[in-house]
């Protein structure tokens, strides 16, 4: 039997929220079950609306029930969030979203729940309640030790840093300098209606509204790509040159890497990432985009396992990290992330910069990066590298005329970026 778009949608959720599974590998699984472009977006949709205001769908279907589900039922507690984001948050008719709901249970083996779900749903909409705000979390649909942490690091700005973490992301380009100049591609998007400006960095472009890749203009051919403007940054920062050995450490999605090489292709470049299937992207990008680079399934922390080769000029650690500047893009970190991974994610951040340091070659350059805004994972991490290494110098980074620091914390919404994190390090030749 084929599901309806509820019905996947909940399944998504339930991967997520019971499972433990991102809503990136989530949502492709269920979306391969419909052809439509339509009903594909509808579904993500659904589910990254749930992920943004789940406290609040929460505690209003919650109200309704007598009790929560349990066992092989708790995919109907997914499916009524799915329904009450329906009846708040899109035009769906209510009578549409109400029996579309209770059909996607039927098909969800819970035909004895039907009348139930039917039943919530109705009551609901005949309430039209204000969704509650009565307490901090579901005020900003944030878990409480994020905003701890926010309001800690941000004291004057944590309520923008929310409000900005829970928009819609902008779509952002990487113009490939190898075929043409920014200012073309820009002038080849116009002539397809499609309204853009250049960004901060080199090759970074901004859409006016987000568009499907099939209407940019040689997109498979490798003109271009999907990349926020605070992640286009790693490239540039890092300046490789030609005839220089290069390590992308971590690279998968590869969006880094082949940038670095579309920046400057006379490079030998190293990818590594000890991620089996995410690997398989890199490889799919390089593919697109022609490029060339030595692709290793490794790990960061252990260089000497895999690579017997001379140390590099310069490295690039973008560091596995609480991702909470990504939220905008990525609404599930919310609710995967706990505030115990931080201490264990900022000791591996360490373990993976000491290690690849001592793979930099003197007078080489590390570029970390991390997609966080939490100053433990950043600032505060790269202060405590500095403090036990003798032969490490922070470079000012120099972005623009406004900015000119020695690391930079971008947050998010700033400049319509993502939030992300950069500090430059210079491995001095006598320590």
């Amino acid at each position: 039997m084929r599901l309806n778009l509820r019905a996947l949608a909940a399944k998504a959720v339930f991967a997520v929220l019971e499972q433990g599974q991102s809503l990136s590998l989530a949502l492709p699984d269920v979306q391969q079950n419909v052809r439509s472009p339509k009903d594909k977006a509808l579904i993500a949709e659904l589910c990254y609306g749930v992920m943004r205001v789940l406290p609040q769908l929460d505690q209003c279907v919650s109200a309704c029930l007598s009790k929560p589900f349990k066992g092989k039922q708790r995919i109907i507690q997914q499916l009524l969030l799915v329904g009450c984001y329906q009846l708040y948050f899109t035009r769906i008719p209510p009578h549409a979203a109400i029996s579309e709901t209770a059909e996607a249970c039927r098909q969800l083996g819970q035909e004895n729940l039907v009348k139930v779900v039917n039943g919530v749903l109705r009551n609901i909409q005949r309430q039209q309640q204000p969704l509650s705000g009565e307490s901090p979390t579901l005020k900003y649909n944030f878990p409480a030790w994020i905003l701890k942490k926010l309001q800690a690091a941000y004291p004057n700005q944590w309520q923008q840093v929310v409000e900005n973490s829970q928009q819609r992301p902008p779509m952002w380009l990487r113009n490939n300098c190898q075929q043409q100049r920014r200012s073309d591609y820009l002038l080849q998007l116009s002539e397809q209606s499609i309204t853009a400006s250049p960004g901060s960095s080199d090759d970074a472009m901004l859409l006016e509204h987000p568009c499907d890749v099939t209407q940019l203009p040689g997109f498979e051919s490798g003109t271009v790509s999907v990349q926020d403007g605070a992640a286009q940054w790693a490239a540039q920062l890092l300046d490789a040159q030609a005839g220089e050995l290069v390590l992308d450490a971590c690279a998968a999605p590869g969006g880094k890497t082949c940038h670095i090489l579309e920046r400057t292709p006379g490079i030998n470049l190293v990818a590594v990432d000890n991620d089996s299937k995410r690997l398989m992207r890199v490889n799919q990008n390089l593919a697109r985009l022609q490029l060339d680079a030595r692709v290793i399934q490794g790990n960061a922390a252990a260089i000497h396992e895999w690579w017997h080769g001379d140390k590099f000029d310069r490295i690039l650690l973008d560091a596995p990290c609480s991702a909470t500047g990504v939220i905008r893009r990525h609404p599930d970190i919310k609710w995967l992330r706990k505030e115990a991974d931080i201490a264990e994610l900022t000791k591996v951040q360490a373990q993976i910069l000491d290690h690849c340091w001592q793979w930099l070659k003197p007078g080489g350059v590390l570029l970390y990066a991390t997609c966080s805004i939490l100053p433990e994972e950043n600032h505060q991490q790269i202060a405590a590298f500095l403090a036990r290494t003798a032969d490490a110098e922070l470079q000012v980074i120099t972005a623009s005329q406004e900015n000119c620091s020695s690391d930079w914390q971008i947050l998010p919404g700033q400049d319509n970026m993502d939030g992300f994190y950069y500090a430059k390090l210079l491995k001095r030749s006598t320590a």
